[in-house]
């Protein structure tokens, strides 16, 4: 099976997407009972997006030709443990460039209104009380970034204007950006008790698998707001209950561990705790990135040139 006769399985229809080659065999799945065709006849495999793990791999075992495996998400989580099903040399990619804006978008409003108190605003309109006061601001505030890649990258981006008075930087390994260093893993120890909010912004993976735990918690200094725009798994939950419940901790969290957050869990009720349901994605700026990522990695494809965003290689 050539690139030029290949089925494409697209969660989108093809007619909506601008720019797609004309060589290649489109097929639509957005996560269905039923295949639009044989998986084994895929060679490029979008995978449809916020359909959860089961949907994401389902086809995986079937599908002895397909070459790539696109993500609409820029974590890969939920596809990896289906990476064992797939022939040799499958090549991976995320969406790196689809959500930078809306995530980094909504990282700024969880910080603000959990910082200005708007989950009080609305309890009190919802009883018709003036909660007038003095809340903390933004300005002059400490921010540390917990995964420096292009989504921490943007949500900085959005920082400056906020006239922080630091912003720390800690990715997987040390470097040098035009914005200045990012520490590694290593130095959060000696940086998270100066910092006053601490954004999550890492992908989920062995490493940072309950990195926010008791200690790291521990090391947060009193007060401090702790944002989650990662995933879940990220978070010990229960570590972070405990701080929540001491009042000693804040948190805004996009993304929970269980997830969806079940009803009667304690982290609904929590105090100091604001929760949006893993919307760091959806908005109205997802569609448009996604079907030009599609269009430009598929154009690539079939002319045989290497496909952009590989993120993971099947052996």
């Amino acid at each position: 099976m050539t690139a030029t006769t290949a089925d494409v399985w697209l969660p989108f229809p093809a007619e909506e997407i601008d720019g797609l080659p004309e060589t290649l065999n489109y097929l639509f799945w957005d996560g269905g009972t039923d295949y639009p065709g044989n998986p084994a006849d895929c060679a490029y495999y979008v995978v449809p997006y916020m359909k959860g793990p089961e949907i994401a791999q389902r086809p995986l075992a079937a599908m002895s030709g397909v070459q790539v495996v696109q993500t609409l998400s820029a974590g890969i989580d939920h596809v990896e443990p289906g990476l064992p099903l797939l022939p040799s040399g499958v090549r991976l990619c995320n969406a790196k460039g689809v959500h930078e804006a809306s995530t980094a978008e909504l990282t700024l409003a969880l910080i603000l209104a959990s910082l200005r108190g708007f989950p009080g605003f609305v309890q009190g309109q919802d009883k018709e009380e003036w909660r007038s006061g003095f809340y903390p601001a933004l300005a002059d505030k400490s921010v540390l970034i917990v995964g420096y890649g292009s989504i921490g990258s943007a949500i900085e981006d959005r920082l400056a204007p906020f006239e922080c008075a630091r912003v720390a930087r800690v990715a997987r390994s040390a470097r040098t950006t035009a914005r200045g260093l990012v520490h590694a893993l290593d130095d959060l120890p000696a940086l998270l008790p100066e910092a006053d909010v601490v954004i999550l912004s890492t992908p989920l993976n062995a490493s940072t698998q309950g990195l926010v735990g008791a200690d790291f918690l521990a090391a947060m200094r009193d007060g401090a707001l702790l944002v989650n725009v990662a995933r879940g798994g990220v978070v010990d939950t229960k570590a972070l209950l405990s701080e929540l419940e001491s009042g000693r901790l804040r948190a805004a969290l996009d993304v929970t561990d269980p997830e969806p957050l079940p009803p009667g869990h304690p982290l609904w009720h929590a105090p100091n705790v604001l929760i949006t349901p893993h919307v760091g994605g959806s908005t109205s700026a997802f569609e448009p990135r996604a079907k030009r990522l599609l269009a430009e990695q598929l154009t690539r494809f079939a002319a045989g040139e290497p496909v952009r965003n590989v993120v993971a290689t099947t052996g």
